[in-house]
């Protein structure tokens, strides 16, 4: 591609044959051939062929990491709500403390914040997150802000380049979920200059050049710090 925007392709529109590249998410075969099954950004890797949706809900893949807010506190669970179709339940058994039957909400309660991992998504699409792994619990303090889940790896970058930098020239700690959701904490006006990466990040995601305009925009606004 040479021109200065990423692919964008249409319902139904024609991404090659069967038989040469692998079908992936948001397309379709018919009569050997893959066509795109939504408007979205054409994605080739690992011979496979993806569109990945302009704007949406968050689809949960198991394994993903995510930020979740607490619907409604249950006997022996919670109602999630991790910016899907459906709300993700979080079990008792799925936390990192010892729960009686009954008291959940002295725990987690409506509203509270958790950065969780999806456990399974089966046939129905009952979904069932966990905080049992590494660094998962509930956030306390700092800002949570939002980005189109389509546009998450680009908000990482290649490698984790574009995340890097905004933790380098922002002195941050962030958390950024598959859902979207990213948790930013830090000193107040870095987390400024955070937010108005990634809203740069979000209206102009599918440029070429972007890693390079967010340095820019980043060393006008901040020091480097050592």
């Amino acid at each position: 591609m040479t021109e200065d925007k990423r692919n964008i392709v249409i319902p139904s529109e024609f991404l090659g044959e069967a038989d040469k590249i692998k079908a992936g998410r948001g397309t379709f075969i018919e009569d050997g051939k893959i066509y795109s099954e939504k408007l979205g950004i054409l994605s080739k890797n690992s011979n496979y062929v993806n569109i990945i949706p302009l704007k949406g809900k968050y689809d949960p893949i198991e394994g993903d990491f995510i930020i979740g807010i607490i619907e409604e506190p249950l006997s022996s669970s919670w109602l999630v709500d991790i910016n899907a179709p459906y709300p993700a339940l979080l079990h008792i058994n799925e936390v990192p403390w010892d729960v009686e039957f009954g008291e959940t909400e002295k725990y987690l309660n409506q509203g509270d914040s958790i950065m969780a991992k999806i456990l399974d998504v089966n046939i129905e699409k009952k979904l069932q997150i966990t905080l049992k792994d590494r660094n998962l619990y509930k956030i306390k303090g700092g800002y949570i802000t939002y980005i189109e889940p389509s546009k998450v790896p680009r908000l990482i970058g290649k490698k984790g380049s574009m995340i890097s930098l905004l933790k380098k020239y922002s002195n941050c700690r962030m958390f950024i979920g598959k859902n979207g959701r990213i948790w930013i904490d830090g000193k107040e006006e870095n987390i400024a200059k955070v937010i108005q990466a990634i809203d740069t990040i979000e209206n102009e995601s599918i440029s070429f050049g972007l890693t390079d305009k967010i340095e820019k925009l980043l060393k006008k606004n901040s020091q480097v710090v050592q």
